[in-house]
This record gives C-alpha cells, structure tokens and sequence, in this order.
C-alpha cells in the first residue's frame, strides 16, 4: 500500500473503496476531474497538522473573528496559484448548510485550509462520510468537527416532528434519533437537540466508516464537535 506520511495514497484509496479494479484512469474520470490528479502528486507534500494543533488553530481563529480581529490568512494571489496546483486541508468540518454558518469566515481560515462539506442539519450522511474519507485517508487531514449552531432549522423541524415536503424530511430523519436521547430531558428542547444532533453525528461518522475508525485506532485522526452560537459567534466543543 502507498502511503505519505502515513496516509494512504490515492490509488490504494480506490482499491480499499473498492474501485481499485475498474483502474486510476477510469475512475478519475469518474469521480474527480483530472487535474484533482495533479494536486495529488505535487513535488513536495507538506507534514498534516496534528489534530489537537489543527483544533488549537481553529479555536483560535473563532476567537479573532469574535472580537472583530480577523487576520484573512491564505487569501492572497500566491495563495490562490498555490491551492490552483494542490490542496493540503490541516481540517475537515462537517457543518450545516446554513447561510450564516459559512467555515472559512467563522475560524478565521483561508483558501485550502478547510475541506468542507455541508448539509442541513450537519448530518452524517454516506456522501458526507466518503467526502470526509476522502479528506483524511487522501488528503491528509487529521482533525474533524462537526459543526452544529443554534436555533438550526433541520433540527427544529426533527423536534417538531410535522409532516414535510418533497425531500426536505430525508435529513430530518437522520436528526430524530438524536431528538430522542434528550426529549426527557430538562432544559430547552431545541437548544439540548442541537448538542445531541452534534454529538450524535460525530458518534456516526466513527462507527459508519471502517477508514475513518482506522485512522482514529492509529492515532492520525481525531473527531470533535461543536455548537457554533449565530448571536455571539463563539463555537464551543461539546462532545
């Protein structure tokens, strides 16, 4: 198995997703544009940022965007022409695809820094959990936040329980079990099923991915979760 730095490379990422035998090219082509290939093998591939550095980075910058101090690191032209050639992710967040809750601004982070992947209600769900495969087993990241925030709609409407059109209630579904663990449970009912729904899927995410539980059991991976507050802007790790 190739490996970089102790992550596998993309061609063994294939085989163990099982697609190694339809071969690299047809996949690629398949599943990411080709010049994804070449962020994959540039001349040199700087070491990932240990998980509790990246966190460390990351409430760091939530604190800056707080106070109203935002330094808007890796948004300049050489960066940009940089991440145009490869990407190199020190976190991946898994956060709700709400307008207000945008990663880059509220951790204070620039282009390449994050590896995001959004959806309402920050659910876990299989093409989240292979993009964040992706990101950590490929890219490297080693260090996954799940990002939930206050008053979330998805979550909410798991707690109502009301009827929904279309496929809004695909993804409530997925919240409803996380509702249940505190439904008995003294406090606002919408405030305490946020930090459930943001621990529950952190639960997910290492127990429905054999890559992810490895990465975690070899020490090259750790999850954490939050709630981001829309008012204050302060996020706060709750799991």
């Amino acid at each position: 198995m190739t490996q970089r730095h102790g992550f596998i490379g993309r061609r063994s990422f294939l085989q163990l997703a099982g697609l190694g035998g339809m071969g690299v090219a047809a996949s690629s082509g398949l599943l990411w544009h080709p010049e994804a290939s070449v962020a994959q093998n540039p001349t040199t591939k700087p070491q990932p940022v240990s998980p509790d550095a990246a966190l460390k980075r990351l409430l760091e910058g939530n604190q800056r965007f707080m106070e109203g101090k935002r330094q808007n690191p890796n948004q300049s032209r050489l960066r940009l022409q940089e991440t145009a050639v490869a990407q190199y992710p020190f976190a991946s967040i898994l956060g709700c695809a709400d307008s207000r809750v945008p990663a880059e601004i509220v951790f204070d982070q620039g282009l390449g820094d994050l590896f995001v992947v959004r959806v309402a209600g920050n659910v876990a769900s299989q093409t989240a959990i292979g993009s964040l495969e992706f990101s950590t087993a490929v890219l490297g990241s080693q260090l996954i936040v799940v990002v939930g925030h206050s008053r979330c709609g998805a979550v909410v409407a798991a707690t109502k329980g009301d009827p929904l059109p279309g496929r809004i209630g695909t993804f409530v579904e997925e919240i409803k079990p996380a509702v249940a663990r505190v439904v008995a449970k003294t406090g606002d009912l919408q405030q305490n099923a946020v930090i459930a729904n943001v621990q529950y899927q952190a639960e997910r995410l290492a127990e429905s991915s054999t890559i992810l539980a490895g990465l975690i059991k070899e020490g090259k991976l750790k999850i954490v979760g939050g709630r981001y507050d829309l008012s204050s802007g302060k996020f706060v790790i709750v799991t």
